[in-house]
């Protein structure tokens, strides 16, 4: 057949058509092939998962209100450089006119701008960029390139917005404003500023939401440390890609020593424009559960895979455990039978102020953990996530609570004006960040509610609890109350909660069930005694400070102190004695959250101003333990204890009170100066020893004995003056990365090496080499010292300096000196 000029020529092209398109086709295979082999080998990064990096460095900061640096161009040069996380109130000076009142720790608070500039993610035009916020206090509003992203009024919820129309190529500039200016505001200190983490999240259009990823497991067949569980794994596509789109999902799950458990694959799953929600079912035989003494944790791997590419990855940490709670007998974990010995924690960590550090967080657990507790109530707001991974990791079981307050008001600005509009999302955003996490036993929606007292309470609680269930059915809902009868309690009234949560009120642990047959019990705030370390007076009686809600408080004393003998309570509370009695004797109350683990800044009751941080805490806010820490000690934990106090400086003649708090053993004998003072047995349901001893200078030493053999012994001397400093680093190996941490505990000894209980000798500190001071302490409740200082008085001979690092790896030393003391040095390697 015979073509003509113009068929030819479209047979021609036909034909070249043809064969590009095959070698396009040929060529694409051979560059995925590549690719994923370079994946596979880990030489080319794929571009298509997943990244999260950590947003904090290189920011700058401004205090104080500048509407105009919301603007692109806006110069910034005189601002501050600072690396986040940051609160800037920490950093000021202690002054009873500052707004918020020594109610909040007495420290400035106001208005702060932080702007960044930095370049977008690679091939951010076609993916999914986000911003992530672990917490602002407060009012935070953020606008990245000048446009408008939103506002977040609390300042406790972690919050994320995506960010991806907005940028451009080379440089932006990402600004937030933080308004804390209105006043009061909180009842404990808060802070201010971009107090936790800033991440920035990139992914492919089609991907895993934001907190999408969701574990359920029950567990059957439960035996002491294995169970079969039944998983379900919950993910929440979304597609940006404005079109459906069809993609395999498959679930790994490693055990908690790296092996491989299972992996499911869900084939061609079709996603529409508005995302989808992915169910799969898991079958686990002989499970590691996890528990509070082998905190073990599995790993969830989800891939999203796409024309055999891996276009998402996340890895999502969970455990597998039984809890449950039960009317008669209390708390069961993995159907043993525990009684939760916990504490309620406020977020600050002394110092540090609200910043959050981890290695902070991790040794404010570690010196819980050893006092024996169990549990930690966050008190009374989501936590920085970062804590719940430890007490994960750790092994604490948590109460995880939301708010302090609903529609009605605690003060004249905390969270009441903002919970209509906002308390849905919250709610559902710290439900959908937290149900993961192992640790947490229950969701709190409230403490000491205003609406328990009229008829709101009942709706508000219903819909709290709705909220609740909707994201988690697999844990129980409780709010902390104070109205006990009943009839009169309209949160209870509601019908909605799974547990009673009672705070303070212990004689009423022994009716209970007489007066709500049936119901599940648990103490959620107890105690509120007042203490400080180092301290004492006589104890020859219980005293309330102040004596009720109305009568001037004037029973205090001229050191600002409450004794440490635990003697003395708020009015609506008890003694650490008088309440854990009563805990222990009915298997139906469930477990107590002491008030509170740590003393923390703000709410100085009894005292007026100079008082500036908290009387409750069984651990000072330097993190030196009170002697209450001993009792639990000796009560919680299968650790030999014998303490004794108080201190042995006296005047001749005095008559002192000398106690002993001890375990494993039946009796204690008391020697002066190697002269018996007699044996003391605990008798019913005591919960110490105690002598009346009249003071003469020497050795005080106690011997606990169990059927005649020695168990311990406990030496308490009288020091002479203060002759020189040592230094003790809880730590003094680190890591050389800006943010890990040594406390350096100061102690003021006399020339024998004793420490003198009563000095409170100035100490200037002198740093070397890779690190800074972060801060200084000495847990004293009035002291108006500023935190961010390289000097600090000792109180009851100790004080504190906390080392940071550099990211630069060596050594760091600190050099303490005093007048008229010998100086002392101690170094710190820091490492990669």
């Amino acid at each position: 057949m015979k073509l003509n000029q113009a068929s030819y020529k479209i047979f021609i092209l036909t034909l070249l058509t043809f064969f590009a398109s095959r070698h396009c086709e040929a060529r694409s295979n051979l560059i995925r092939k590549d690719r994923l082999l370079q994946v596979a080998q880990g030489q080319l990064r794929n571009d298509d998962a997943r990244s999260r990096t950590n947003f904090n460095k290189n920011w700058k900061f401004f205090l104080g209100d500048e509407p105009k640096a919301k603007n692109v161009n806006f110069n910034d040069a005189k601002w501050r450089k600072l690396t986040l996380p940051h609160d800037w109130s920490i950093e000021g000076r202690f002054d009873e006119k500052n707004p918020a009142k020594p109610e909040g720790g007495g420290l400035p608070t106001g208005i702060g701008w932080y702007r960044k500039e930095f370049i977008a993610p690679a091939n951010f035009k076609n993916r999914l960029i986000n911003i992530e916020f672990d917490g602002v206090y407060k009012n935070s509003e953020v606008w990245v390139n000048g446009q408008y992203l939103g506002k977040r009024p609390y300042g406790y919820i972690s919050f994320a917005y995506e960010i991806s129309k907005f940028l451009k190529e080379g440089k932006n500039i990402i600004a937030v404003k933080v308004d804390n200016s209105a006043q009061p505001d909180s009842r404990w200190y808060s802070g201010s500023g971009i107090y936790r983490n800033v991440w920035l999240t990139s992914t492919a259009k089609i991907a895993i939401e934001h907190w999408g990823t969701n574990v359920e497991s029950t567990v059957v067949d439960i035996e002491k440390a294995t169970g079969t569980a039944m998983l379900s794994i919950h993910n929440r596509l979304k597609n940006a890609s404005g079109l459906p789109q069809a993609v395999n999902i498959v679930n790994t799950i490693l055990d908690p020593e790296g092996k491989l458990v299972v992996k499911k694959e869900s084939p061609q799953v079709n996603i529409d424009t508005i995302g989808r929600s992915i169910l799969a079912d898991v079958h686990i035989s002989k499970a590691m559960l996890w528990s509070v003494d082998e905190p073990k944790q599995y790993k969830l791997i989800t891939e999203i895979v796409q024309n055999k590419v891996v276009i998402d990855k996340k890895e999502t940490l969970f455990g597998i455990r039984d809890a449950r709670f039960d009317a008669k007998y209390g708390f069961y974990l993995n159907d043993q039978h525990l009684k939760i010995q916990g504490v309620c924690l406020h977020h600050d960590l002394g110092a540090l102020g609200a910043a959050v550090n981890v290695r902070a967080m991790e040794r404010q657990l570690e010196i819980m953990k050893a006092m024996g507790v169990n549990a930690i109530r966050t008190a009374h707001n989501p936590p920085a996530p970062e804590f719940l991974d430890l007490c994960d990791k750790m092994g604490f079981l948590v109460m995880d609570e939301a708010f302090d307050m609903w529609a009605k008001k605690k003060t004249k600005n905390d969270y009441h004006l903002n919970f209509p509009e906002w308390h849905k999302r919250d709610l559902e955003d710290m439900i959908k960040r937290d149900r993961n996490h192992p640790s947490i036993i229950l969701w709190s929606i409230g403490n000491e509610i205003r609406e328990q007292f009229d008829s709101t309470g009942i709706a508000i609680t219903k819909e709290l609890v709705g909220i609740v269930k909707n994201l988690d059915k697999s844990r129980p809902v409780i709010s902390a109350l104070t109205e006990t009868d009943a009839k009169k309690n309209f949160i209870y009234q509601a019908n909605a909660l799974d547990i009673y949560g009672l705070n303070y009120n212990h004689k009423l642990y022994k009716d209970f069930p007489k007066n709500y047959p049936g119901v599940k019990f648990l103490a959620t705030e107890t105690t509120s005694a007042l203490e400080t370390r180092g301290f004492y007076d006589t104890a020859d009686s219980i005293r309330r400070w102040p004596r009720d809600g109305k009568t001037k408080f004037t029973e205090g004393n001229k050191e600002w102190s409450a004794s440490a003998y635990d003697n003395v309570s708020a009015y609506w509370g008890s003694t650490h004695e008088e309440t854990l009695k009563e805990v222990k004797k009915y298997n139906y109350v469930s477990g107590i959250f002491v008030w509170t683990g740590f003393d923390y800044l703000g709410e100085p009751l009894p005292y007026p101003w100079p008082a500036r941080s908290s009387y409750f805490g069984i651990v000072d806010l330097a993190g030196f333990p009170k002697d209450s820490y001993y009792l639990y000690q000796s009560e919680w934990t299968n650790k030999p204890v014998l303490h004794l106090l108080p201190h042995w400086n006296w005047t001749k003649g005095k008559s002192v009170e000398v106690w002993a708090y001890y375990n494993h053993a039946d009796e204690v004998e008391l020697y002066l100066n190697g002269k018996s003072l007699g044996k003391k047995s605990k008798q019913g349901d005591d919960l110490h020893v105690q002598w009346n001893v009249n003071y003469e200078s020497g050795t005080l030493k106690a011997v606990s004995r169990k059927n005649g053999k020695e168990i311990l012994i406990s030496e308490v001397k009288t020091a002479g003056a203060p002759a020189k400093i040592e230094l003790f680093a809880d730590r003094k190996n680190i890591k050389a990365d800006g943010t890990d941490l040594s406390y350096v505990t100061v102690r003021v000894l006399d020339k024998d090496g004793n420490l003198v209980p009563n000095a409170d000798n100035l100490v200037n500190f002198k740093i070397e080499g890779n690190g800074v001071i972060a801060g200084v302490d000495n847990g004293f409740q009035a002291s108006l010292e500023p935190f961010k200082a390289n000097y600090r008085k000792a109180f009851h001979g100790l004080c504190l300096a906390i080392l940071q690092s550099t990211e630069k790896a060596g050594t760091v030393k600190l050099t303490a000196t005093s007048n008229g003391l010998v100086t002392s040095s101690i170094t710190i390697n820091t490492g990669k």
